[in-house]
This record gives C-alpha cells, structure tokens and sequence, in this order.
C-alpha cells in the first residue's frame, strides 16, 4: 500500500511538473534588456568615425530585435576624446570607439592594432585579426585591463598631412611639429620632427595658432569637414604612417561577460559588419573630397622626396625595434604580426598590387 501510494504520488509530481511550464536559461535571457552607453574619441556625428560608431549602434539594436541599445555619446559629453580607454575600463560606459593608439603610454601593445608605419594594408590586417593570431593576442593583452576589443571600422590608408611649408629635403623636417601619433610619431621624432598627439578637434587651431606646423588626421573626407586646407597649403600624400587605421570598439569585460550568448553573436557579427561598411565609406568618399579639395579649393598634393621617406622607413624599423626589446606583449604581438604579413604579402604584391601597376600602364 506504501508502495502503491509512493508512485501514485510521484507519477503526480512528474505530471504537475509536465503541466507546468518549463523556462530555460536562454528563454529567461530573451527576456532581458540591455542598455549600453558608448563614449568615443571623436566629435559627435561626425563623418565615418562618428557615424561609424552611430552604425554599429544601429546594427546591434536591429539584430537583437531590441533587446540591446547602445547611446552614442560624442568626445566631451561624458568623458574627453583621450580617456575612452579609461573610463570603458572603469565601467563608466559600457563600450568605446576609438583607436588603440592612443593608449600607448597605458598599453604600449596597443600601438600595433591600429597601424604599423610600412606594414600591412587594410585587407591583411583584418586578415590577421580574423584568421591568424591578432585577435587572440588583443583580446588577452586587453583582458588585463578589463575590456574585450573588436575592430570597429576601418579608415583605410592614411595621408602623410598637411604641412604649411613645402617639404623638399629631409633638412625641411628638422624642428618641425607635429601632430602624429603611434608608432609612426616615435618615427618621425627619430629625423628631427616634435610629434605630439592631441584629438582631431584642436588641429585646426593648434595649426591656425602656429602650435603645429603640420598635422596628420585620416585622409580627405574628414580632413575636408575639419576644414584643414584652410589652414595648411602643402597636402602629402605619401602613405606609410598609416596604410590602414583600424577602429576598436572596447567594452567593459564585465559587462561582455554578463551578455548571453546570442547577443555576443550580435555584437560580434555588427563589429565585423561595420568594420566593412566603415572601410567601404571612406573608400567612395575619400574619392569624393579629394576631387573637392584639388578643383575647388585649390589644395597642393605633394609626395615626400625619396630621401625623407627612406630616412623614415630607417626610423620606423628602429622605433618598433626599441618597442620590441622594451615590452614583452609588444614582442609578442609584432612577432604574430610580423610573419603573418610574410605569409600574406606574396600574394599581395602579385595580385592587388600587380593589377594596380598593371591598370595605370595600360591607362597611361
């Protein structure tokens, strides 16, 4: 009889606990909402870098389904253009859109993920980021900092400046300051030239005021809505500070921690959409204002004679070599970088940049 009412009694819990409806963790988590604040290093909306960031935002709202929003906030409005590493760290805001950089007196690593003076182009470096080691390596060397980094978007290769005075001897570099920033700013000091970094918002007046002789910002479209022809004659042209420029967005590891899975997948997938998108933009529109800046406003392109860029090439391979030597992550991180721009220049130089040559002799 025990036994009889020992079954019957459990046959009803296991029938109650059938009608009762079952919640999994993933359903539990479909419930929630998460809504982040992003700070960045550049003016509000401004062209690609600021809108860029404004897309990302937008793409993860869309893909979440409303689950998760982000409110973009300009350089200035919760925290200054330069402390977007610090204040994603501290969890002021849960993420960041900047450029790593800028951080190199925190993280002297940082440097290799945005640019490397004569080193990989746009395409090998999200080829490196996305299918070797780079972003295992960002990802530990930023954990210890408590963020979690994506490439954000991408500017493309970048233009040597603007520079008040015409450039026709590495004699015409000495003493000179300017505003450039990683590892090509420790470059340009070792021929003579006094580098500083400061947000793209002061360029203008720095220039203006005689604070600067020359200035670095990103390439024709944002350095025609700065309006830097105004202020500066000489543009030069001459790639090899920035062949690519990537933008990291860094969120506050514990707040990716807390995320679900699925809305990890998100924003992981608008990372690498907007990476794109960013790259694609300033491709199309960098065509556009340099056309404007040469036929309407009548700017002076300009290359560095052979002497300076091989001088700065010399000095590039020496910064890095002092960066190597002096930090065990920068080791780390250029050794990774390093062979995997051997594996993919080959095909480089035999493919995209062949066709190039190929195209102008035939166009010639």
């Amino acid at each position: 009889m025990q036994r009889r009412h020992f079954l019957k009694t459990a046959s009803l819990g296991v029938a109650g606990a059938a009608a009762a409806p079952f919640v999994s963790t993933s359903q539990a988590h479909a419930n929630e909402t998460y809504n982040w604040d992003m700070v960045t290093s550049w003016p509000k909306n401004f062209p690609a870098l600021g809108t860029g960031a404004n897309d990302f935002a937008r793409r993860v709202e869309q893909l979440s389904n409303g689950r998760m929003t982000i409110t973009v906030h300009g350089a200035g409005e919760l925290v200054p253009a330069l402390e977007v590493f610090d204040a994603v760290a501290a969890g002021t805001a849960e993420m960041g859109h900047s450029a790593s950089y800028y951080w190199r007196g925190k993280v002297a690593a940082s440097q290799f993920f945005t640019a490397v003076p004569f080193g990989m182009t746009t395409t090998e470096m999200n080829a490196w980021l996305y299918h070797g080691d780079g972003q295992a390596l960002w990802d530990e060397i930023y954990a210890q900092h408590n963020l979690k980094p994506f490439a954000v978007g991408n500017t493309g290769p970048q233009m040597a400046g603007w520079f008040k005075k015409e450039i026709n001897s590495l004699d015409d570099m000495q003493g000179l300051k300017l505003r450039l920033p990683g590892l090509a700013g420790e470059a340009m000091n070792g021929i003579g030239v006094s580098t500083v970094n400061m947000p793209g918002s002061e360029i203008f007046t720095s220039l203006q005021t005689g604070v600067l002789d020359a200035a670095d910002w990103v390439g024709p479209y944002n350095d025609l809505a700065f309006g830097l022809h105004q202020v500066a004659d000489y543009y030069y042209t001459s790639v090899w500070n920035e062949p690519t420029a990537a933008l990291e967005g860094t969120i506050n590891l514990d707040a990716w921690n807390a995320l679900p899975d699925d809305l990890k997948a998100v924003v992981t997938e608008a990372a690498r959409a907007s990476n794109l998108a960013m790259y694609s933009e300033f491709a199309f529109r960098n065509a556009q204002a340099l056309e404007a800046l040469v036929d309407e406003h009548d700017v002076q392109l300009r290359t560095f004679p052979e002497e300076v860029m091989a001088a700065l090439y010399e000095s590039s391979q020496k910064a890095i070599q002092r960066q190597v030597e002096d930090d065990e992550a920068s080791r780390r991180v250029y050794e990774s970088y390093s062979a995997f721009q051997k594996i993919v220049r080959p095909f480089s130089d035999v493919g995209e940049y062949a066709y190039l040559k190929s195209r102008d002799n035939v166009g010639s």
